[in-house]
């Protein structure tokens, strides 16, 4: 058995003020409470809130106090995500991972802001994987990174055995983030530690899953702090016989026969995505997707857009 104990913490969180107290004083709770914790995740953009008008340049002062926590307690620490303003104005969603020595040991900008509506927040385009010494593997993606099974796909192609999934989401599309992050853990063989926060900062019902899709903890509307111990012989074992004995998906992807085209943007098999219409938040009464032509319409109608001559000038066309 390979042990090792995570703490998701679920807090109410504010979008006008700052968190960072309320954090560190959760640490301290929760280490007087459950000392054997060796991990401890905060949700999304849990130390300032959800406003981007808050972001502010990395490293900084309140990371420092986090360092300070880590080191004071002997933990690793994930202090959820902040905005983070970059030397060419950029605004990204960055979490750093501490070490119980209080080093920053990694970084991770989250790939898939949630746009239409994070319009104003850049998208990150670098992994993050780090080792616990003599534990195991462990992954970070935010929130709406999970909706794209690329991400971890990428993360457990690596070793992953940890999926670290701190969130904001106080929107009716809760219900579908629980279920994907079951299904994330099935598919890719990992635990999935996925926090979420409270008012401001979610709407809870934080869960821990483990690789065999059962659901080890389920929070509901309140605040809560939970240790969950894991085992990461669970997921070797797994990972080599099969969920249940059954299904070995690392393997067969591994193993695979078909290369998937989609993911080379010049083959055309995309072709249908770009008949869909802008990202855009809707506008009220709007119409957008009603009487749109079917994907094989669709389709035909962009091939036939594709065959006509280019004009050269108005009124013209190109010989």
């Amino acid at each position: 058995m390979t042990p090792f104990a995570i703490a998701g913490v679920q807090m109410h969180v504010g979008a006008l003020q700052s968190n960072v107290e309320g954090m560190r004083q959760r640490i301290e709770i929760l280490m007087a409470r459950f000392p054997w914790t060796q991990m401890v995740l905060f949700s999304e953009l849990a130390p300032f809130g959800p406003l981007d008008r808050f972001a502010q340049p990395f490293p900084n002062d309140t990371i420092a106090q986090f360092q300070d926590d880590a080191r004071r307690y002997g933990i690793w620490l994930i202090p959820g995500s902040m905005f983070e303003k970059t030397e060419d104005g950029r605004i990204l969603n960055t979490s750093v991972v501490i070490n119980p020595q209080g080093e920053i040991v990694s970084r991770y900008s989250k790939m898939f802001p949630f746009k239409p509506y994070e319009a104003g927040v850049s998208s990150g385009t670098d992994f993050c994987v780090f080792d616990v010494p003599n534990v195991g593997r462990f992954g970070l993606s935010i929130c709406y990174d999970i909706w794209f099974p690329e991400t971890t796909r990428q993360l457990t192609s690596q070793g992953v055995e940890v999926l670290l999934h701190p969130v904001l989401t106080g929107t009716t599309d809760r219900e579908a983030e629980i279920a994907i992050a079951r299904a994330t853990a099935a598919q890719f063989q990992c635990y999935v530690f996925d926090v979420n926060g409270l008012s401001a900062g979610g709407s809870g019902r934080s869960l821990v899953v483990d690789p065999t899709a059962t659901v080890l903890h389920q929070s509901a509307g309140q605040e809560d702090m939970f240790p969950i111990e894991i085992d990461l012989d669970m997921v070797r074992r797994q990972r080599e016989t099969g969920l249940k004995g059954l299904g070995q998906v690392l393997k067969s992807f591994r193993d695979r026969e078909a290369d998937f085209s989609i993911y080379d943007r010049s083959s055309g098999t995309d072709a249908y995505l770009h008949t869909l219409g802008p990202l855009k938040t809707p506008h009220k009464g709007s119409l957008a997707g009603v009487d749109v032509a079917d994907p094989r319409t669709a389709l035909e109608g962009e091939a036939q857009s594709a065959a006509q001559p280019i004009p050269m000038f108005k009124g013209t066309t190109g010989s």
